[in-house]
């Protein structure tokens, strides 16, 4: 089924949460998301309020309580696994399975969804691969096993992977938890440069408010009562960031455009 608007992903009535047999546990609901092509979108909210839940429900990693997803104009749930790897890529913070495999052979799997049955790499492949490498500076780790890398490292060698997939939707749950502040400025730098030059979508779950103030397109702010969407500017001027985070040490400073400690 078809739905006739202008957005890459756009929701009806979204209800997010768990359900069981013996009870459902909502953690949002009535959600109606619309985001345009190459926008680069931060998902603000408190620890444990649902970030995760919704980029999960969005990406089909689990399903929706109620309501409907479409991406590209085309309902979520009729996408097959592989049209909806070669549509979004994402990087979660679940820990990867065992394996031995390298970090190159790691990245190269973004490439998955697009080889044929054999998995055999064209030149192609091998172009998109070490791009994206070369735009996460992790080159130098190509010949590592994966589970010798830092916390660091591996998020960074993740991103690549999603950038190999090369897919226009990429969503990333919290990709710089484990970064210092060079490579923080660094990823959302890239992340941006995908959206701004390359009309990749971009979703991101992240704690870097004054990073997500700086370069967000738009914002995403999750509370305990509502779910509100707008550009930074629209949300200072209806002190919509003020209210984000209940703290008597923090402070939306509306001159500066960012949060501050209270001394």
């Amino acid at each position: 089924m078809k739905q006739p608007n202008n957005y890459i992903i756009n929701t009806k009535n979204l209800s997010i949460g768990y359900a069981s047999k013996k009870q459902t546990k909502t953690i949002a609901a009535q959600l109606n998301i619309e985001l345009e092509v190459g926008k680069m979108v931060c998902l603000l909210g408190q620890n444990g309020i649902g970030k995760s839940t919704l980029l999960r429900t969005l990406t089909k990693v689990q399903p929706a309580l109620e309501g409907e997803i479409f991406i590209d104009k085309t309902k979520l749930e009729t996408f097959t696994n592989i049209a909806l790897a070669k549509t979004l890529s994402v990087v979660l913070t679940e820990r990867l399975p065992d394996s031995s495999l390298t970090v190159f052979e790691l990245v190269a799997l973004g490439r998955q969804p697009f080889t044929n049955w054999i998995g055999y790499l064209t030149n192609e492949d091998m172009e998109i691969i070490l791009d994206a490498f070369e735009k996460t500076n992790t080159k130098h780790l190509m010949n590592a096993k994966y589970y010798e890398l830092s916390d660091g490292q591996l998020q960074r060698v993740l991103i690549a992977r999603a950038l190999a997939q090369n897919t226009p939707i990429i969503v990333l749950d919290e990709p710089t938890a484990h970064l210092d502040l060079h490579h923080t400025i660094n990823t959302f730098s890239l992340l941006k440069k995908l959206a701004s030059e390359f009309n990749k979508t971009i979703i991101i779950s992240t704690h870097e408010i004054n990073l997500a103030l700086q370069l967000a397109d738009e914002l995403w702010l999750m509370s305990p009562s509502k779910f509100i969407r707008g550009t930074t500017s629209a949300l200072i001027e209806n002190n919509e960031l003020s209210a984000l985070f209940k703290s008597k040490h923090l402070t939306f400073n509306k001159k500066l455009k960012q949060f501050t400690i209270n001394q």
